[in-house]
């Protein structure tokens, strides 16, 4: 499988990374290696996230939990595209 990373997904990532480093460079670190440590695991399990119920294609869009984190990825035949990245408190992104 190949990963791919949409921009809005790469932003998502670096603004959570920046909003942490305000108050924990640390912290912002080991919360960025974690979501790509849980998002490469995709490697072997593509199918471990749930399914979005609501999407258009619910068996190829699904939600990876990784902690407080929720990774959104779209399965396309032999590639994994992650749409988007969020903390559990901050609004659902959309689709």
């Amino acid at each position: 499988m190949n990963i791919l990373y949409t921009p809005e997904a790469v932003d998502d990532l670096n603004r959570l990374r920046s909003f942490i480093s305000e108050k924990n460079p640390y912290a912002a670190q080991r919360v960025a290696g974690e979501l790509l440590e849980g998002i490469n695991k995709l490697n072997i399990f593509p199918k471990m996230g749930i399914q979005v119920s609501r999407a258009p294609d619910p068996s190829i869009i699904r939600d990876l939990f990784i902690g407080s984190y929720t990774v959104r990825y779209l399965l396309a035949g032999e590639e994994i595209h992650i749409l988007r990245l969020w903390h559990g408190k901050e609004i659902e992104k959309s689709l």
